[in-house]
């Protein structure tokens, strides 16, 4: 695999020093592409990311919002299993910069996972060519700035992964398939709101909601009448759970982040921060024009959103107030995701069903327990992880490893929650490749955590309020949980998963609630085998040789 990619990387190069255009490389590359799929390789995408600024004013108030070729949201990735995906990344603001894509596997290839534990922010003027494999994936997911709280200011998009040709797909082919981009919002620059967690202080209370990037009647989604669609909905916010309906509809789920689903018919789903869900619904209603509604979940103050569903033959505007849903109900949500399950008999990305991977009958080798809390450290708020809040080296991890340059301790977070106050620290959790374990979190606070695991796919096996004890083991869900990639913990409540450590590299597991992440609440998983360390079977890429310590350190020529 990727045997074109060093060849791609010089002629990008070539073109960035002048010495060959940068249309002329691509055409060469496409040429020696054409030669090379004549030996089956996997098909090879291209796209090209232009980051710049640019005014938007979603809520009504102008603000500088970051656009990927001067769009908001950014254009939508569209790729097929098993796709070469190569995005060429321009960074045209004024600080650096990188992007993350969430719940992409990047299957032994940590260093393109686009968050600064693997790989230095792109330059100011300088550009990244990521390249992706979607190895054995389906499903609707999405990418995001992961630095220097860029999320607030925009630059995220849908990143969709089609089943191939020949492998069927538990449903009929729907009349149209859209991008559902949800999140909360704030009016402020993303500029404010990072000096104010710089100053490690709490954030405000957002200011509203977003669909694809527009307020109250904003986004408009026009149907047929008698035809089915899909709706690939992700929350890309920052902090809220938001519940989504469809006014006088209702939704079939079909599959989560990469998951075929058990057809379940919901009036409203709860979409947790990080999530991914594709529903299906069909215009079976008079011809007129519907509300299209998110609103946040478990707040005492409510806000919401609305988008329009309009009918081609529409002689009637949304009109009255959209129909309201679940506020603080926690129990009503925890019954909706473990009503969430796979479905067995559907293919993934290969010809064979889903449940053909027995995860109920392995035996865990090893359980960890993770725990969120949040407290003061010399009078500034943080936020841990087992009483760890995590700060970043000046140069990313995989490169102090790779470069031996020391500067953390691998296995510096325990195993369960010690108790105690909060300590700052580089926490890096020490696993092994090819076990299979399991991992609980417990939530104490009484807000809600949503968190995610990139590199990977986990088993939701199970969730329930209060205290888990092994006891709680004989809840779990052994025979079709879900397999994601995100998983909420409701308030005082635990979420347990099972992961096969299949996936060897340095993966970042954080906190969905973004501020949380910023100040602390997050580690690194190293998946270790002593063949590899915490390197991967790709050589780093030069062009993330571009900061702290290892910057200028060029261990291979192009």
């Amino acid at each position: 695999m990727f045997t074109l990619i060093p060849f791609y990387s010089q002629l990008i190069r070539k073109s960035r020093t002048r010495k060959m255009p940068l249309k002329l490389a691509v055409a060469v590359f496409l040429v020696a592409l054409l030669v090379v799929n004549t030996v089956a390789e996997s098909p090879y995408r291209f796209y090209e990311f232009n980051v710049t600024y640019g005014t938007i004013s979603p809520l009504g108030v102008k603000q500088k919002g970051i656009l990927i070729n001067g769009q908001f949201p950014g254009p939508d990735i569209y790729s097929v299993t098993n796709d070469n995906v190569i995005i060429n990344v321009f960074n045209y603001l004024d600080e650096p910069f990188l992007i993350s894509w969430n719940g992409i596997q990047n299957r032994r290839n940590s260093f393109q996972d686009g968050v600064w534990g693997t790989t230095c922010p792109i330059p100011p003027g300088k550009n990244f060519t990521y390249v992706l494999q979607v190895k054995d994936q389906i499903g609707s997911f999405y990418y995001f700035p992961s630095t220097a709280f860029h999320k607030a200011a925009g630059g995220f998009g849908g990143f969709r992964i089609l089943s191939r040709p020949g492998i069927p797909v538990p449903f009929p082919e729907p009349a149209g398939d859209f991008t559902v981009l949800i999140g909360d919002w704030y009016k402020s620059n993303h500029t404010y709101l990072k000096s104010i967690l710089d100053r490690n202080h709490k954030l405000p209370f957002v200011d509203g909601i977003l669909i694809n990037g527009q307020g109250r009647n904003g986004a408009s989604f026009t149907v047929e009448q008698g035809k089915t669609y899909r709706l690939r909905i992700c929350n890309v916010g920052l902090e809220h759970s938001l519940n989504f309906r469809i006014q006088d509809h209702k939704m079939t789920l079909v599959e989560v982040e990469g998951t075929h689903t058990m057809q379940e018919i919901y009036s409203s789903l709860d979409v947790h921060v990080g999530q991914c869900y594709s529903v299906l619904f069909t215009a079976d209603q008079a011809p007129k024009d519907f509300y299209i509604v998110a609103s946040n979940r478990f707040s005492s103050i409510l806000i919401d959103t609305t988008a329009v569903l309009h009918y081609s033959n529409s002689n009637q505007q949304v009109s009255g107030f959209p129909p309201g849903g679940p506020t603080i109900e926690i129990g009503w949500s925890l019954n909706q995701a473990r009503s969430i399950r796979t479905n067995l008999s559907a293919s993934g990305p290969r010809p064979n069903p889903q449940g053909s991977y027995h995860y109920g009958m392995i035996n865990t080798t090893r359980t960890i327990r993770l725990a969120n809390s949040a407290g003061q450290v010399n009078g500034k708020q943080r936020y841990a992880v087992n009483s760890v809040s995590f700060v970043p080296t000046d140069t990313p991890l995989k490169l102090v490893d790779y470069f031996k340059i020391g500067g953390f301790t691998v296995g510096n977070i325990p195993d369960a929650p010690p108790g105690g106050g909060i300590h700052l620290d580089t926490s890096v959790l020490q696993t092994d490749y090819r076990t299979f374990i399991e991992i609980v979190f417990e939530n104490k606070e009484g807000i809600m955590q949503s968190w995610h695991l990139n590199g990977y796919a986990f088993w939701v096996v199970g969730m329930d309020g209060g205290k888990w004890t092994p006891a709680s083991r004989n809840q779990y869900n052994l025979r079709d949980a879900v397999s994601r990639s995100t998983t909420q913990v409701y308030p005082k409540s635990w979420t347990a998963i099972y992961i096969a450590l299949d996936n060897v590299g340095l993966w970042n597991l954080r906190s969905e609630f973004w501020a949380r992440q910023y100040l602390g609440q997050q580690l690194y998983m190293n998946v270790y085998t002593e063949s590899t360390s915490l390197r991967d079977v790709y050589p780093i890429p030069i062009n993330a040789l571009l900061c702290g310590k290892v910057a200028g350190r060029h261990k291979r020529p192009l």
